[in-house]
């Protein structure tokens, strides 16, 4: 029997099952524990399994066997929150590559990209379009603590026109044929269908091309793809499945469609007029700018990497990205933080703020935009976006006060994703 008992606690130990539950310790020197309240003094947080336990004033010396981690001279918040970004790629206009890499390829790429995002602070991401089964891999690596990275919410294959942004297309048409991946759909019923078939294949939310975009080959066509019913089809849908849908959007007649049809967020949301924000008003649609990404692929610019057809589309558009979040705020749109992270290098994601700072921000909105307002967004905010008991220990470590300056969270210097120390 005692043997029977070692070889157990042996098998046990091989399979990394701990015995007791791990107690980290983090000594803070100041402490955000949501982006209403303002920074504490010298505090104690207990982990224990992944959340957190405790929160108390001081530094308290733990007993046992706890990890003990001295951010003392750090400012320790919540974890960051990037609602829109594309983990399995990187920037670029070699649309080509779609015909010549494999769908593995951009798990590798994958891999790359959330250390990056978790190391500048970003926790938890909102995955907004990838292969039919990258981003789900990366999902389930990282939830598994075997690839270092943020908590994935995973939307797969986006839902688009047949022919519009996010179809394949700029090939041959026996080459887009043979690309296709089967979430193209036309009519009410068809579209119900694919967003079933998302839903079956393991997607956390369903991304929709609403309106074209700046990057795809075609010159034309910014304003609503789907009709009214197809879009209502969509949302109505995926709601009863208990999803929500996430809708690339820039023409302004694309946006109050998209509203009025119970599309839950806006990406882009570029040409953004007062008729589009009072359907997002009115049907409690959030905005989510992802400004960083104008700025990136503005830095691209007259460097060969982009087709004639998308350079013009940019230079466009350029004028107006950096003011239309501005009126949204003006006109009381709900924002929310996101920055479409891989049309712009991986790890840069924090830059987001000073963009939205420089259209009409405070600190304190733009750090709750990405904190608390992107937690409520993902239905969420019981497990992330505060520092709490209870809660998922998404914790990262700075210097300086970002309720101050939010800029000072593009230097990350600690980050914990469900507990787990990344680096």
């Amino acid at each position: 029997m005692r043997v029977l008992v070692w070889v157990m606690a042996a098998f046990a130990a091989l399979l990394g099952t701990p015995s007791l539950a791990q107690v980290t310790v983090i000594h803070a020197g100041s402490v955000i524990r949501d982006a209403d309240g303002e920074p504490s003094g010298p505090a104690t947080i207990t982990i224990e399994d992944g959340r957190i336990v405790s929160i108390v004033d001081g530094l308290q010396t733990p007993g046992g066997e706890a990890q003990v981690i001295d951010l003392a001279d750090k400012t320790v918040l919540p974890g960051l929150i990037d609602l829109h970004v594309h983990l399995t790629g990187d920037p670029g206009g070699d649309f080509w590559k779609e015909a010549v890499e494999p769908d593995e390829w951009g798990v590798v790429v994958g891999a790359k990209n959330a250390r990056l995002t978790a190391l500048a602070g970003f926790t938890t991401v909102r995955e907004a379009g990838s292969g039919p089964e990258t981003a789900f891999a990366l999902r389930r690596g990282t939830a598994e603590g075997l690839i270092p990275g943020p908590r994935i919410v995973a939307a797969g294959v986006p839902l688009a026109i047949i022919g519009g942004h996010g179809d394949v297309n700029g090939f041959r048409p026996e080459v887009n044929e043979l690309l296709d991946t089967g979430f193209t759909c036309t009519g009410p019923v068809e579209c119900a269908a694919k967003v079933r078939l998302a839903s079956q294949n393991g997607s956390d939310v369903i991304k929709i091309t609403a309106t074209g975009g700046v990057l795809s080959q075609q010159g034309r066509g910014l304003e609503a793809h789907f009709s009214d019913a197809e879009m209502k089809a969509i949302a109505d849908t995926a709601h009863s499945l208990g999803l929500k849908v996430m809708a690339h959007a820039h023409g302004a007649r694309g946006i109050e469609a998209a509203s009025r049809a119970g599309i839950d967020t806006i990406e882009h949301g570029t040409y953004l007029d007062e008729a589009a924000a009072r359907a997002m008003r009115e049907n409690g649609t959030v905005l989510v700018p992802t400004l960083m990404a104008f700025q990136g692929v503005t830095e691209r610019l007259g460097k060969g990497i982009y087709t004639p057809v998308v350079e013009d589309k940019i230079r466009a558009v350029a004028d107006t990205a950096r003011v239309f979040m501005g009126k949204a705020l003006r006109w009381n749109v709900p924002i929310a933080f996101g920055t479409d992270a891989g049309v712009f290098a991986h790890g840069r994601n924090a830059g987001e703020f000073a963009l939205m700072r420089a259209q009409g921000m405070t600190d304190r909105q733009a750090l709750a935009s990405a904190t608390t307002v992107a937690a409520k967004v993902l239905e969420m905010d019981d497990q992330i976006g505060r520092l709490a008991p209870g809660y998922s220990a998404d914790i990262i470590a700075v210097d300086g006060n970002p309720l101050e300056d939010v800029t000072v969270l593009e230097k990350v210097d600690f980050a914990m994703v469900r507990g787990r120390v990344i680096e």
